[in-house]
């Protein structure tokens, strides 16, 4: 008996995904090349049919099977697409919208990802709010000063970072594309750029008290060791904190004239334990290449044990700046905003899925809001502080007036 059975090969599905989608999915190409019409003709007894039929429906099913899960990534990938797109930051557009000139030094200071620069001004921040007067508002234009020095200088940072690493970034897939990796600014130019903005750097500095210019200038050792670390330590992370949290105590010196380091100390340690947190999740979106080109991360040190190194650090944080908002006699928005920051903290160790480099950014950037909190914090304490301080003067007048009053009285029975 002769019995023709024309079938198609499902892969035929690709044809419907976009090219950027699909160009995702190398290992796709091999089962598209196979897309085609084919008839077989089977010679075979009745019992040889059900044993073909058989063995057709069997794969036919594992290969609907199978491409529906390839469906399903696909869509989540095209999904995630999309919001990244609809989702693009105002400095993405500018930079994607500058100069073919210019683009590549915004792209070198990284202007086009501003979570950098907040996590590096947040600290400033916080110094600056705690220094001010009880139930005043923080110095506005020492603020605009430390957030355009904190703009200025991370981008410096960024420069110095890619002149070490040029050499390791482009075996890495997320840093191939770089101004300096692929060619677009050279070596030297880079370094006369770099001479420009800590130029910059240095005139912001300048607007300070000298005990604060000395600070803020003995950083510069930091920012140009930091690279360097993961070559030799799993610990650059601990480094990169000390660098990006100087400005907690370079703010409160800004206002005061010198450290008070009882309370800068503590808010420094609880900046450093927070990067340590925020950038170990940010290195394990480059674990995996990191181990292979054979740099350093605490990422790599913790590993699979991530989450529980990161707890101790985020208590070490809320800790310390429990100690900072004592001594600062902080009011109850602060420890409220301690509260919410506590939260945000344990949420985002919870839910984090290491092996996602798409999750590790999302925690990563929403580390600037973290920052936010803590400075509102601060400022509406600051404020609630006048209204304590008047009912400690009620208090204080009352005493002072029942002493008066006793005073004549016993004047009066004598």
């Amino acid at each position: 008996m002769i019995i023709i059975k024309r079938y198609r090969w499902f892969t035929g599905v690709l044809r419907l995904l976009s090219q950027d989608t699909y160009s995702n999915f190398k290992l796709l190409n091999y089962t598209a090349m196979n897309f085609r019409p084919c008839i077989k003709v089977y010679s075979s007894s009745a019992i040889q049919h059900n044993k073909y039929k058989n063995e057709t429906n069997s794969n036919m099913q594992k290969n609907t099977y199978s491409l529906l899960k390839i469906e399903n990534i696909l869509a989540h990938v095209k999904s995630v697409s999309l919001q990244q797109n609809r989702y693009l930051s105002i400095a993405a557009k500018l930079v994607n919208n500058a100069s073919p000139k210019v683009q590549p030094y915004m792209k070198l200071m990284r202007i086009d990802k501003p979570t950098g620069s907040w996590l590096l001004f947040w600290p400033c921040g916080w110094s600056i709010a705690l220094a001010a007067p009880a139930s005043a508002l923080p110095d506005l234009y020492m603020l605009a000063l430390f957030g355009i020095g904190a703009f200025i200088m991370r981008g410096a940072g960024c420069t110095i970072n890619d002149m070490w690493d040029q050499d390791i970034d482009k075996m890495a897939e997320r840093t191939k594309d770089r101004p300096l990796v692929i060619g677009q600014i050279t070596p030297k130019q880079s370094l006369i750029f770099l001479a420009g903005q800590l130029s910059l750097g240095l005139l912001i500095l300048l607007q300070l008290n000298w005990y604060s210019i000395f600070l803020g200038a003995s950083s510069l050792g930091l920012v140009i060791m930091y690279p360097l670390m993961k070559r030799i330590t799993y610990w650059p992370q601990l480094i990169l904190g000390m660098t990006f949290n100087w400005g907690a105590l370079l703010g409160w010196s800004a206002i005061h004239g010198s450290c008070n380091w009882s309370i800068c100390l503590p808010l420094y340690v609880a900046g450093i334990c927070w990067t340590i947190l925020y950038d170990t999740i940010y290195a394990h979106q480059d674990r995996v290449d990191d181990i292979r080109i054979g740099v350093k991360s605490t990422a790599i040190k913790f590993g699979e044990n991530t989450k529980f190194y990161l707890s101790g650090f985020g208590i070490v944080m809320i800790a310390s700046l429990i100690t900072s908002g004592i001594l600062t006699t902080q009011t109850w928005p602060y420890y409220t905003a301690l509260g919410l920051i506590a939260a945000h903290i344990n949420n985002q160790i919870y839910t984090l899925n290491i092996n996602n480099p798409t999750d590790c950014m999302k925690k990563f950037i929403s580390n600037q809001n973290l920052g936010m909190i803590l400075f509102i914090g601060i400022v509406l304490g600051n404020l609630m502080k006048k209204s304590i301080l008047e009912k400690e003067n009620e208090v204080k007048e009352t005493r002072h007036q029942d002493i008066i009053l006793n005073e004549i009285k016993n004047r009066h029975n004598l």
